[in-house]
Order: structure tokens, then C-alpha cells, then sequence
């Protein structure tokens, strides 16, 4: 077991405790669903879903990941750093700026997205000044509508542009590459529409002469529901740490995945009140007769939804309670109803529901968001605890 802060103080407050042991059975599970051929990406971008991405990564790849995909090239570079992992093992990165480390991510072997020409200009000066090729993967925006280069003369152009850089030596095209607008919607038309594209696109590529490492596209839920999308490489996000990507795909369970983080407190506080008593701020909760209070250490500040204020809720003393009032930065409230736990006790905000504790599902529900949020947005004031590493 592991963590990111010492145990005194913080920990004692609040803690997100991540089962790699879950983690690395997700990608197992992940990869058993994948068409012939087809290699998994282990998408640990925003350190990895707010789980932790150099733990995550390397559990990942022991469990058969052979790509890891970040947004950021810092988030790349750090994983190249520090990380350990097998030199085998390519990581992608895909959100750039103009004049972002190029050279940087050249020179540690990452692939980097190129969307448009400006990107494709910086990265061969950058391989020039390195003096080594850049592995470059072309991004088509099939439908999405963010990044990505457009069909027709634009993908024409920028095709072009990089197989001539390739013929003096300065790239390789590594891969050929799009996302989904709404495969976590089964169904939905613009998921057929999106695959025609991204076929016509990747085969007037080819027919120019790319011959990419790898063709992708999948994001979670079409790795799940499309296994004609898998093309090379599948790439999943909010899948590896259990959650569901849409409700309409079904619940965690109903996937075969297992929730990797629960996220817990130390009750700060048990006390008795009569009833009409105000709690918290502007008084949107009444307590409706002599309770008792309970009062969790963790707030909005922490990453806990301040719109789950009234709905959230919490395992304590084997019963779900429902936070009582405002949610406040640094704590919120829950009535107990009477029952008197001691100070100290483990208040559940959200895991796996082994024991019968919410899920980040649930608390997605409360403060009408997705799953993806509720983990992403846990903060760094709340340590992470790494088992089964």
C-alpha cells in the first residue's frame, strides 16, 4: 500500500483509496471483448481519472495495455520519466498548443496528434533541431467537432505535407486516428456516419501511401458495443477504473467492470439538535425534529460536488444518509436521524458498493453529471491509497 501524502493529518480527514488489483482486472476484461488483432490504449490522462496515473499506468500494462494515452504532453513526458514502464510500451499524447515541447516529446519517443498544418509545421522543425524523426499520428475529425483535420481539400492537404516530411526523414505517420461523438448512445446516427467517414478518410490515406502502425477510433463505449470500431486499437478511459460510460450501456456491474476508487471520511463530528435547527449555509435544510448531526470533512474544495448539495449520498454506520444542506469548501452535513456513531467513524461517500455504499454513479445522478466527473475531480488535498499494487 501506498499514498501520496503522509497519513497524519489529511489522511485521517479524507482518503481515496485505489484497488489496482480492480484496475488491472477492468483491462482484462477490456482486452477479452477486443476484435482479432486489435491492442488496448490505457487512457491515464488527468493522472489517470484522478486515480493516479504512474500506479495506474504500470498496472495497466502488467495487465496487458501495450498503449498509454494523455491528453497533455507533460502528462507524457512524466510518464516517459518516472513511470518504469517497459521500453516497448508507446505512449500518445493529443492536446497541443503552438509551441508546445516538440522536441521534447521527440526526443522521449512519444506519438504526438497532429490535427492541421501549424502542428505538422512545429513538429519537423522540432525533428529538424533533434535531429531524429518525430512518430506522428494524423487526427481526422470525423463529426466530432473539435480537434482534427476535416475531410476534403484540408485532409488532402495536410496528407500531403506529412508524407513528404516522411520522405526526407523527418516523421514517421504512425497512426491514423478519430473519436466518437455519441457511442455511449447505442443507436445514435452519427456512429455509422462517423465509421463511413473515418474509413474514407484513413483509405485515401493509404491510397497516398501512409502505411500507419495503427488505425483507432474506439473510445470506451464503442469498445464495448462496437467491436467493428476496433480497427488496431481500442482506446479506454473511464472504463479501466470501472465505471460506466453511459447509462444506457447499463451499470458497472452489467459490464464486468469493477469500480477502482472509494473515496471515504473520518466523521469530524456527532452532535444532538432539536428539531427546526438550520444547517448550513442559507439554511435549505430544517431538521424536521430532534436528530443527531454528522459532520464529513470533505467539501467542494476536495472535489465533492457542491450540486449533490440536498441529494449526495453517504455510507455511515451501515445506512446511506443524504447530505443535509448546502455542501460548503471543506465539509458538508448529514442528518443521522438520531443514530449516534462515534467520532472517527468511516463515512462512504462512494466505491464499488460491495458494502452497500453509493457508487460515483450515483453521486453522477445526484449532481445530475457523468461518472467521469465525480473521480476526475477529486483533489490533490485528498490523499491517494494504492492496494493491491
Amino acid at each position: 500500500m501506498s499514498e501520496t501524502t503522509d497519513r497524519q493529518g489529511a489522511a485521517l480527514r479524507g482518503r481515496a483509496e485505489i484497488d489496482l488489483g480492480a484496475l488491472r482486472g477492468n483491462v482484462r476484461a477490456l482486452r477479452a471483448r477486443l476484435a482479432p488483432g486489435a491492442a488496448l490504449m490505457a487512457v491515464v490522462k488527468a493522472d489517470a481519472y484522478g486515480h493516479g496515473a504512474i500506479p495506474c499506468a504500470r498496472a495497466a500494462v502488467e495487465a496487458g495495455a501495450t498503449w498509454l494515452g494523455t491528453a497533455t504532453p507533460q502528462e507524457a513526458l512524466a510518464l516517459r520519466a518516472d513511470a518504469g514502464l517497459p521500453d516497448d510500451v508507446r505512449i500518445m499524447c493529443w492536446l497541443w498548443t503552438p509551441g508546445g515541447p516538440w522536441q521534447e516529446a521527440i526526443e522521449a519517443g512519444l506519438d504526438v496528434s497532429v490535427s492541421g498544418m501549424w502542428a505538422l509545421e512545429e513538429v519537423v522543425a522540432a525533428a529538424r533541431r533533434a535531429g531524429r524523426p518525430a512518430r506522428v499520428q494524423v487526427k481526422a475529425d470525423t463529426g466530432l467537432g473539435r480537434s482534427g483535420c476535416r475531410p476534403g481539400r484540408d485532409w488532402e492537404e495536410l496528407i500531403g505535407a506529412a508524407l513528404r516530411a516522411e520522405g526526407e526523414g523527418l516523421l514517421r505517420i504512425t497512426g491514423l486516428w478519430s473519436h466518437f461523438a455519441c457511442a455511449d448512445e447505442p443507436g445514435h446516427p452519427s456512429i455509422a456516419a462517423q465509421l463511413t467517414v473515418f474509413k474514407e478518410m484513413t483509405a485515401y490515406a493509404e491510397e497516398q501511401g501512409v502505411r500507419p502502425e495503427v488505425r483507432h477510433i474506439a473510445n470506451s463505449p464503442a469498445t464495448l458495443t462496437l467491436p467493428e470500431a476496433h480497427f488496431d486499437l481500442v482506446r479506454t478511459g473511464i472504463a479501466l477504473y470501472g465505471i460506466s460510460p453511459g447509462p444506457e450501456l447499463g451499470t458497472s456491474a452489467d459490464l464486468g467492470l469493477r469500480p477502482v476508487m472509494t473515496l471515504s471520511a473520518s466523521l469530524a463530528l456527532v452532535k444532538d439538535v432539536p428539531g427546526g435547527e438550520g444547517v448550513s449555509y442559507g439554511h435549505h435544510y430544517t431538521t424536521p425534529g430532534d436528530t443527531t448531526l454528522g459532520l464529513v470533512p470533505l467539501g467542494y474544495g476536495d472535489g465533492v460536488p457542491r450540486h449533490a448539495s440536498g441529494t449526495g449520498p453517504v455510507l455511515i454506520d451501515g445506512k446511506w444518509r443524504t447530505v443535509a444542506g448546502r455542501i460548503a469548501m471543506d465539509q458538508f452535513v448529514v442528518d443521522l436521524g438520531g443514530d449516534r456513531p462515534a467520532a472517527g467513524s468511516d463515512a462512504v461517500l462512494f466505491g464499488p458498493g460491495d458494502d452497500g455504499e453509493p457508487t460515483a454513479e450515483d453521486w453522477a445522478q445526484a449532481a445530475g453529471t457523468i461518472g467521469y466527473e465525480i473521480v476526475t475531480r477529486i483533489g490533490s488535498r485528498v490523499p491517494r491509497v494504492h492496494r493491491n499494487g
